[in-house]
């Protein structure tokens, strides 16, 4: 199911697999992304996600002030969520965000009991996640559809 929910971003959810799959859509104003990412690890609560993928390639430069918020607040909180797989899509294009996210890992890696995987694409990286489930063609042909107008939930 795509959901639009929470400002700046679109999300898609199988209940079924537990996973969901995240893209920013905020243009390039990141002066929201603190709000954003709370509303997003609440959503994370609340559908009680095993499998998260997060697509990094439309997310502008981080801030180190955001960088430093990340890894004071978000992190923490993402590490203790029981998560079992993570994929992070990010671009060879995305140096700037790389090295954060290479940084904010860093930062938490001790406490990290989950599989977590790097991926240059969301295909790959949700074929992953989902152990190449047979629901990823449908999961994919509702992905295409998320240019649409759909309603926010």
């Amino acid at each position: 199911m795509i959901l639009r929910n929470i400002p700046d971003l679109c999300l898609q959810h199988d209940h079924s697999l537990a996973v969901l799959r995240v893209e920013w859509i905020g243009g390039h104003d990141m002066s929201s992304l603190r709000n954003t990412a709370q509303y997003l690890m609440a959503s994370l609560r609340s559908l009680e996600v095993r499998h998260l993928l997060i697509d990094m390639d439309s997310v502008p430069d981080l801030s180190v002030e955001d960088q430093v918020w990340l890894g004071d607040y978000w992190m923490p909180e993402l590490v203790a969520l029981g998560l079992e797989r993570f994929a992070l899509v990010i671009g060879s294009n995305q140096i700037h965000n790389q090295l954060a996210v290479d940084a904010l890992h860093n930062l938490v890696q001790p406490a990290i009991r989950f599989d977590m995987q790097y991926f240059t694409d969301s295909v790959s990286a949700l074929d992953w996640l989902t152990h190449s489930s047979e629901r990823l063609p449908a999961l994919e042909a509702e992905w295409e559809t998320r240019l649409g107008s759909v309603p926010a939930l």
